[in-house]
């Protein structure tokens, strides 16, 4: 069994947000999310699902062509192939479980790195 909780693995970065991944198989991997206000992970779309759990701080995720506000307590989910990101609001800092099924692979991640290193939240955006 694996236990954590968001104050034991709570860090953050100025320049990004921080991922603590608390579980992975091939099946599933757990990560606890710490943005800064405005910090997001971008829009991409990888072929896992995806249910994000808000513990605390506000947000925007990006569901397809949709924006959802989150607030603490909110659980979403996405589906497999779908684009979707996170933003922070930018008043506060947010904490979040993320769970994807399965893991989504390194090649599928590219889109978040590039956003990260172009500070773009939709780096696939015209």
């Amino acid at each position: 069994m694996v236990g954590t909780d968001f104050e034991s693995e709570r860090g953050y970065d100025d320049q990004r947000f921080t991922a603590r991944t608390v579980f992975e198989s091939s099946r599933m991997k757990v990560v606890m999310g710490y943005f800064e206000p405005g910090q997001f992970i971008p829009v991409h779309a990888p072929a896992s699902d995806v249910a994000i759990a808000v513990q605390s701080g506000t947000a925007v995720v990006r569901d397809g062509d949709d924006e959802h506000d989150v607030n603490p307590g909110d659980v979403v989910v996405i589906d497999a192939g779908t684009e979707r990101g996170i933003r922070a609001d930018d008043d506060e800092r947010m904490e979040a479980l993320l769970v994807t099924a399965p893991p989504p692979t390194d090649e599928e991640h590219e889109p978040v790195r590039t956003g990260i290193r172009e500070n773009t939240f939709d780096p696939g955006a015209e």
